[in-house]
């Protein structure tokens, strides 16, 4: 959530912030003239609390009619003090509410705009010519196929449409891939997480994934638990209602876990194959920082997954992503696309959000400097979402015969495989 004294201060920045991301600007009016009656309502209750207090010396030391007047007084006092109690709670409820529905201020040089509104920042490699090559391109599935190592078929039989098997070299490919991003991330000096893929709701609301995105999270009523779409959200709740001392910081984390998402909206989307699925696992890196640091964590974020790109020999670009299509929790996101092939354009394989305060202002997660004490930055970026990225590796590393080499980088995880050979039908 954003801090209530910049909407009073500044509400037309975060009406801006609200127009840039096309949603309700009204509700800006709604939230300050909630909080209005919360902080009237509040020096309300504590006058009447203190002329209670004193009525009460005075019915003490008082006697006959000038007591009885008194008690009588006492009476109706404490009637509007439990009425002023109420008036207060239930502004304060409000303001809560519709605070929770505010997204996080838009970085100002965040592109303005919806889907297809980004910025390229730069680009990196080449995509190959495979005209040149004298062969057309397989796409990802039928070479996963003829590798022994995707069974979408049989995942759709076990589990329905957008699961899969990833079998032979394909599970050797993902475990060579998350040991390999972890390699890199601890070289980096992540603390490497194992996180839990159920967490709690003031988790999930916390991180910001309870408002628009809600629709695409798997809840689990019986026990109220939710499934993650990323351990960004464990990361996050990790240091939930903590003090942190600065010289702690930044504190970054490398976590990995299964994570799952419904999709919803996706329908028609990326059917064949696995580049869009219900269930995949994901390395995802982390950091808390001061708020002043926020914008270069962002930038070191960004070239750690470039690092990680680069290293898997794929073409790729850098995007700013425009302010209709960022996530309720994320001041500004750049998102790295891979080259694929047989689509011919490029497609997101990772991303890294700055989201400022509005997580750790939700979580109540804080920083100590000296005798200061106030909400710090988080920020967030996928260094491997394990489909996406094995999509990526077979259709830019593919040969005419089928066989996919393998990058030099994840070749000591593959027991030296150089590479990947299409298995007999």
């Amino acid at each position: 959530m954003i801090d209530l004294r910049l909407l009073r201060e500044d509400p037309d920045r975060v009406r801006a912030s609200q127009r840039a991301r096309g949603e309700d600007v009204a509700l800006v009016d709604s939230l300050l003239s909630a909080d209005e009656r919360r902080r009237s309502s509040g020096v309300r209750f504590d006058e009447l609390r203190s002329e209670q207090k004193s009525l009460g010396k005075l019915i003490g030391k008082a006697t006959g009619d000038e007591k009885a007047e008194l008690l009588k007084r006492a009476g109706q006092l404490a009637a509007d003090v439990k009425a002023a109690d109420a008036e207060r709670d239930a502004a304060d409820t409000e303001t809560q509410e519709l605070l929770q529905r505010l997204g996080n201020l838009v970085h100002p040089d965040v592109p303005v705009g919806g889907e297809e509104d980004f910025v390229t920042l730069e680009t990196h490699g080449e995509p190959r010519d495979f005209a040149a090559e004298g062969f057309e391109p397989r796409d990802h599935l039928e070479l996963g196929q003829r590798l022994g190592a995707i069974d979408v078929e049989r995942g759709a039989k076990v589990s329905g449409s957008r699961f899969y098997f990833l079998t032979g070299v394909g599970a050797l490919l993902e475990l060579a891939l998350v040991n390999a991003a972890m390699a890199q991330a601890t070289a980096a000096g992540f603390t490497p997480m194992l996180t839990p893929a159920l967490v709690r709701p003031q988790s999930m609301a916390g991180t910001g994934f309870l408002g628009q995105a809600a629709q695409d999270v798997y809840h689990l009523a019986n026990d109220d638990l939710y499934l993650v779409g990323t351990s960004e959200v464990a990361l996050a709740a990790y240091h939930m209602d903590e003090i942190i001392d600065a010289d702690r910081l930044p504190l970054r984390y490398a976590g990995f876990s299964p994570c799952f998402r419904r999709e919803a909206g996706s329908h028609g989307k990326d059917t064949r194959g696995i580049f869009r699925v219900h269930q995949f696992d994901k390395v995802e890196m982390f950091s808390y920082v001061t708020p002043e640091e926020s914008q270069e964590e962002h930038r070191r974020l960004l070239e750690w997954e470039k690092q990680w790109l680069t290293s898997l020999e794929l073409p790729f670009r850098v995007i700013d992503v425009a302010s209709g299509d960022l996530g309720a929790s994320a001041s500004r996101k750049f998102d790295c696309e891979a080259w694929i092939p047989t689509q011919g354009k490029y497609r997101e394989l990772t991303s890294t959000s700055d989201c400022t305060e509005f997580q750790s202002r939700r979580l109540s997660i804080r920083v100590r400097e000296g005798k200061q004490v106030r909400p710090l930055a988080t920020l967030n970026g996928t260094l491997c979402a394990v489909p996406r990225t094995i999509v990526a590796i077979l259709e830019n590393h593919q040969q005419a015969d089928g066989s996919v080499r393998v990058p030099e980088v994840l070749r000591p995880y593959l027991g030296g495989r150089e590479v990947l050979e299409p298995v007999a039908e």
